[in-house]
């Protein structure tokens, strides 16, 4: 089992010194994950905790790829429609190649009404953008030339694919990381009601040919802090 930790990059502390220290605390202690939150527009109505300020996720992962030596990397979750297909494949690769293959990507369609209306972006085409972005991410990280829009074109650097963890409590979310995912990535679940859901991942993954997603990251609160708790599913019923 692995224990990650939130870095708050939203908010008056998302500095540039104070995302270093906490990043650099702790790569030296024995913490396996670091994960940061996404959000790009944030109404006015909506920014308590933040005041509206966050620091972009890929942004700030490419700059503690650069501060830390160790430590696992990772979105806890990005939200994929919110960016082009193809710019977020571009940035997972240079993320990956600059942190020496540490990025880890929890991924999920968004929520927030408004923020998509802000981007632009139909609120119901989310699920079926995430799944283009996931195919796509699979296509580049799995030949040095891809196409899209008609176009072939290099896709380098092109290292390692990162680990993908799909969010989300529902079907649909199970279906995604069944099919498109390497594990799953649910959000303030307690052990007992992972059971269920798990159980039908893996009748999902069995019924597409393939292997049970895992481990699974579970997102969990303890007062005002966020922690990962990173476990393969008999560690989640243990």
């Amino acid at each position: 089992m692995k224990i990650g930790i939130y870095l708050r990059n939203m908010g008056p502390n998302a500095t540039r010194a104070t995302l270093r220290e906490c990043a650099q605390a702790a790569d030296a202690l024995p913490i396996d994950d670091l994960w940061v939150f996404d959000h790009i527009a944030i109404p006015r109505e909506e920014s308590e905790g933040s005041g509206g300020l966050y620091v972009d996720p890929l942004g700030t992962l490419a700059f503690l790829a650069g501060v830390t030596e160790r430590i696992a990397i990772g979105t806890g979750v990005l939200v994929l429609p919110y960016r082009p297909a193809l710019l977020v494949a571009k940035w997972a690769a240079s993320i990956q190649v600059l942190s020496g293959g540490r990025l880890q990507l929890g991924v999920g369609i968004g929520w927030m009404e408004s923020e998509f209306r802000a981007l632009g972006v139909p609120r119901s085409r989310r699920g079926a953008l995430s799944d283009e972005a996931l195919e796509l991410l699979h296509r580049c990280f799995a030949d040095d030339e891809v196409e899209t829009n008609g176009q072939r074109f290099l896709f380098l650097p092109r290292p390692a694919r990162p680990p993908i963890y799909v969010g989300g409590s529902g079907e649909h979310a199970l279906r995604r990381a069944a099919s498109l995912g390497d594990g799953w990535m649910p959000a303030r679940k307690e052990p007992p009601e992972l059971e269920e859901p798990i159980r039908t991942l893996r009748n999902l993954a069995r019924a597409a040919g393939k292997a049970p997603p895992g481990p699974y990251a579970v997102l969990r609160r303890r007062q005002s802090s966020m922690y990962s708790i990173h476990a393969s599913a008999s560690e989640m019923s243990a």
